[in-house]
């Protein structure tokens, strides 16, 4: 999702009419309804007919995924096993639904074993590489989002969710705002340049807010609102580690975005970056707290 902005130190802002976007690092106004267009397309299908989500997620796993096998076949010239790795990707999110965290397992070493035996037309040559980074891609993109999708079977699976999605995006949003606007201290220069420790605070704030009242009013009982605060900062720690993640990936690759499908936002495994290990800690957190 969003980065953690940082103020350019060699010149006033707003002097010219690109400072704005050079400072978001981004086209802004794009970026904001594309954001926008999709929070209310989700919101739309989890407060009708939740099971939909489901099929939002497995397109967007497909995508991403066949985004991510083209960023390694450019940035370093791996070649991951994407017919594996796409129908593998599938059964992991539909098996998830009925057969939680079974249906999951089964469905990804299922799909170790296809990576192996597919990549064996190709030689020697390059097949630990590439047979690595197909299960990373397997792994990364729809085993992490499987868990997303399990978020949503309980009968109160739509709160869940909104628990999750509210926490992820705001602490991208407070951290991307306050990073913009008192960023001074990089947090990882070498990693991401724009991250700022004022944004990861206006993160901080940001998560465990929206955790505190999320947790706390979607889902009711006693003690809920200090689980929220936890849950908030667990959110906090790894929508940043996400966005980390992916920035030492595209680093390593020397490549600036995963693709180019949405305007302002690059690619969709750009804007993936903080809910995939976010909703491992997500449904982790919400089992142990609320079970059912």
């Amino acid at each position: 999702m969003a980065s953690n902005g940082q103020r350019d130190a060699s010149g006033s802002p707003g002097r010219d009419p690109g400072a704005k976007v050079r400072r978001a690092g981004r086209n802004l106004p794009a970026a904001i309804a594309v954001g926008v267009l999709l929070g209310a397309a989700v919101l739309a299908v989890l407060l009708t007919v939740r099971q939909v989500f489901l099929g939002i997620i497995a397109l967007a796993v497909a995508t991403a995924t066949v985004e991510l096998a083209g960023a390694l076949r450019r940035g370093a010239g791996i070649r991951v096993a994407l017919v594996p790795v796409l129908v593998g990707g599938q059964a992991m999110l539909w098996l998830s639904w009925p057969f939680e965290r079974v249906g999951l397992l089964a469905a990804f070493v299922v799909t170790i074993l296809a990576c192996l035996l597919w990549r064996f037309r190709g030689g020697a040559s390059g097949y630990l590489r590439d047979v690595s980074a197909s299960v990373f891609t397997a792994a990364y993109v729809p085993m992490f989002a499987s868990f997303a999708a399990m978020l949503v079977v309980p009968p109160d699976g739509t709160a869940r969710v909104l628990c999750f999605l509210i926490c992820v995006v705001c602490s991208d949003t407070g951290g991307y705002t306050a990073g913009v606007l008192l960023g001074r201290h990089p947090m990882a220069p070498s990693i991401s340049p724009k991250k700022s420790w004022e944004g990861f605070a206006g993160s901080a704030v940001a998560g465990l807010t929206a955790g505190a009242l999320a947790v706390s009013l979607l889902l009711p009982g006693p003690g809920r609102w200090w689980q929220g605060l936890l849950f908030g900062a667990a959110i906090v720690v790894t929508s940043t580690m996400g966005d980390l993640v992916e920035s030492l990936i595209k680093r390593d690759l020397g490549i600036k975005d995963m693709g180019n499908l949405l305007p302002g936002h690059g690619g969709l495994m750009d804007r993936m970056d903080s809910l995939l290990p976010s909703a491992v800690v997500a449904w982790l957190l919400l089992r142990l707290f609320v079970p059912g």
